[in-house]
């Protein structure tokens, strides 16, 4: 309760400020758009002002003609809304900061920053740390998903040339990206697996329904002619490893006990997207074994989860917008070419929401209204903030004490 009293001294007139994106590669996305932050501005009585961004998907004008005026130096500012990292020489000392920090589960890329949060006693608020009731409330999965499934046919449309697709990132927004799926005359051996059913999976299936491509049960993909698509859930893709009946809360709890069922649908699908989400304790969902069996059909692979040598074998490392595609040779387990003849297709960007920044930014923001800002300015009700702060007053908080070796490493 003690972080929650200081929470309420130091927002009790509080100045906000939308900070530039500062991180290479460059993210055109942004915490709160111009609308929000006018809300903001109105509805709580307090000063907004954002920093001027030359790269920002959403241009200074647009906030300016929202009655947020730019200011370069935000020091002066209580708390602070960025996206992804902010990098440590930027990071600005006793302030309250809420951004992406890949840092809780120790990824050693950011341990520097976290340390760095420490030392200037920044209250650092994590977005991915931000739950009700178990539950994130702020997240870009939706965004990753539409377009992961997106650029997994516009993939498998240049690597047999059977129809060409804008890149996504090129699209000015969700519905220019779904106007280039309409007319297409879809080929036959089209046939699509998805795995998972959360916010990812739920945002490919958003993207794969405007397709118009037809969606069959996975008890019809054994017998089905043509082009299809079919959303496999954990008890399609896992099963026990003793014959027991599946028990999906012993899965998610100890998945030791299971093995990949994967397979008995390889044999009739041609693209996979892999929109789930992946515990490490977890079985392989394909092995590089499986994918030189000669059973194994699938001839292209849209990985929007991507994890680097993981359970989705042919994804041996992340791709990029500028260059999101290339091929992986199953009987050499190497990468080759994207156009190779006996490759399958790769495509695994890991920043996916970036390429949709605008709509990304409108569908962010918003949540963060509904769930986040309110929080700021009643005392923190229901502990949500409490419960993502990683670090304030130069010292981690009790929950992630365990970190704390993690930054002393750095």
């Amino acid at each position: 309760m003690e972080i929650i009293a200081k929470i309420c001294t130091i927002f009790k007139d509080m100045k906000i400020g939308i900070i530039r994106e500062g991180k290479v590669p460059i993210d055109k996305r942004v915490a709160l758009i111009p609308a929000h932050a006018a809300t903001l501005k109105s509805s709580y009585n307090c000063e907004v002002v954002v920093q001027p961004s030359a790269i920002r998907a959403i241009t200074d004008e647009e906030y300016v003609n929202h009655g947020i005026a730019l200011q370069e130096d935000v020091s002066d500012c209580d708390v602070l809304f960025g996206v992804k990292e902010v990098p440590i020489q930027d990071l600005i000392p006793n302030k309250t900061y809420f951004f992406f920090s890949h840092t809780y589960k120790q990824q050693p890329y950011n341990a520097k920053l976290l340390r760095a949060c420490v030392d200037r006693k920044i209250r650092l608020i994590d977005y991915e740390l931000l739950k009700k009731n178990g539950n994130r409330v702020v997240a870009f999965g939706r965004f990753a998903g539409l377009v992961g499934a997106y650029n997994g046919l516009r993939g498998w449309g240049e690597k047999y040339g059977q129809y060409a697709l804008k890149p996504a990132h090129e699209c000015r927004d969700m519905q220019d990206m779904f106007d280039q799926l309409k007319g297409i005359d879809w080929p036959a051996d089209l046939r699509i697996l998805l795995t998972g059913k959360g916010r990812v999976a739920s945002g490919a299936v958003e993207t794969l329904v405007a397709s118009g491509i037809p969606q069959i049960s996975p008890e019809e993909i054994a017998g089905y002619e043509g082009c299809f698509w079919s959303q496999l859930d954990v008890e399609h893709y896992y099963k026990t490893n003793d014959g027991r009946p599946f028990d999906r809360k012993e899965l998610f709890a100890d998945p030791s006990g299971y093995e990949s069922d994967f397979m008995r649908y390889a044999p009739f699908a041609k693209l996979y997207i892999a929109g789930h989400y992946y515990d490490s304790r977890a079985p392989f969902i394909f092995t590089r074994e499986d994918a030189k069996q000669a059973e194994f059909a699938i001839s292209y692979v849209a990985d929007i989860s991507c994890d680097i040598d993981g359970p989705v074998a042919s994804t041996l490392r992340a791709s990029t917008i500028a260059d999101p595609f290339y091929g992986y040779l199953a009987s050499e387990e190497k990468e080759v070419g994207h156009d190779h003849p006996e490759a399958i297709g790769v495509m695994a960007v890991d920043n996916l929401p970036c390429e949709l920044p605008r709509d990304a930014s409108l569908s962010f923001g918003s949540d963060l209204m509904t769930h986040v800002i309110p929080a700021l300015f009643n005392g923190d009700e229901e502990g949500v903030l409490e419960r993502a702060t990683e670090c304030a007053d130069g010292a981690l908080t009790d929950k992630y004490a365990y970190l704390q070796a993690y930054i002393d490493q750095a």
